[in-house]
């Protein structure tokens, strides 16, 4: 597995050039160290107001990159916006090589990435646990016959078993321990949300603006006129602002002709809010930059949900029931 940016910005990229790449390039070539601990000894100084575990756990993911990642592997990525696994085959083994996709991710492997991608709602539970880990890079071998027979469409017969980590993997994950929950815990919140139907998706929304302190309007089932709720302050409407929002629940990029169906769509002069769960096409957020419409993405909705779930009516929250749980910080 190999993490596609700190917010997942890399996938066309990578798609484009037939690559997948790793960032901590103060680093630099991994050739120029004759040992690990050299390179250990280098994180220890660039990064030296991180913690001791994280530098630790930083410098063994890229001494593992460039050393352990050989001909042939496959490799697996995910996709926010779609919701998909993205796989591929290493076809070129570690370059440094900061002027291929960017200079922040300068460790690159190349690729041949598959046509054919995995929706993660194909995934056992115990993938999508194992997969959703925080790590930039590690190892899912365990998953590799089920991730195999979802390419081919095949059936799946037995138990597939928990993956066994090696110790540099075990741990990377212990000092991460607490992010790594949180983030598994944002994609299970993820495929609760992703469940949802359409009409159960906007009442969601709607149920996250009351949580805000707006009186909501849904529009019924059937031709909407583009605007699925609106929202205002006051219980007539008359309060500035008043938001119109579209919500769009699939696996499908949300476009530009829909963010310009939105903005001409009656209240004329309203303030506009477009939710699709599918993501937004380039067209798409260079026209909502433009008209100063906000955006929101499954993963931006995800926090919303984290933030005002408490403040939503219980109606609402009973769509994806969650509990709130403490963490060591």
């Amino acid at each position: 597995m190999v993490r596609a940016g700190d917010n997942n910005e890399l996938i066309s990229k990578w798609r484009g050039k037939q690559v997948a790449s790793i960032g901590w390039p103060e680093l630099g070539d991994p050739r120029q160290y004759a040992s690990k601990e050299s390179l250990l000894a280098k994180a220890d100084l660039v990064y030296r107001e991180e913690k001791p575990g994280t530098r630790l756990a930083w410098a063994r993911q890229v001494w593992r990159y460039f050393n352990e990642v050989s001909l042939g592997d496959r490799v697996i990525t995910y996709s926010k916006e779609t919701r998909e696994y993205m796989v591929g085959t290493v076809t070129q083994t570690h370059q440094f090589r900061p002027d291929i996709i960017d200079s922040n991710y300068p460790h690159v492997i190349s690729v041949a990435w598959e046509e054919k991608r995995i929706p993660r709602d194909s995934l056992s539970p115990g993938a999508k646990n194992s997969l959703g880990g925080i790590l930039t890079f590690f190892r899912v071998d365990n998953w590799g016959v089920e991730l195999q027979a979802l390419l081919e469409e095949a059936s799946l017969e037995g138990t597939l078993p928990e993956p066994i980590l090696v110790q540099d993997e075990m741990d990377e994950v212990e000092e991460y321990n607490h992010e790594d929950f949180i983030e598994k815990a944002k994609s299970m919140v993820e495929d609760r949300i992703d469940k949802l139907d359409p009409w159960q998706m906007q009442d969601l929304v709607a149920g996250l603006l009351e949580a805000m302190g707006y009186q909501v309007t849904v529009s019924p089932k059937g031709p909407d006129g583009g605007v699925d709720i609106l929202a205002h302050r006051d219980v007539f409407g008359f309060e500035q602002p008043i938001i119109k929002v579209q919500v769009k629940h699939r696996h499908v990029a949300s476009s530009g002709p829909e963010i310009q169906q939105l903005l001409g769509a009656n209240p004329n002069g309203a303030s506009c809010i477009f939710v699709s769960t599918g993501g937004f096409t380039a067209a798409a957020k260079s026209s909502a930059r433009h008209n100063g419409m906000k955006l929101i993405d499954l993963s931006a909705l995800v926090e919303l949900v984290q933030d005002w779930y408490d403040k939503m009516p219980i109606e609402k929250q009973a769509l994806i029931p969650l509990k709130r749980i403490y963490v060591p910080s």
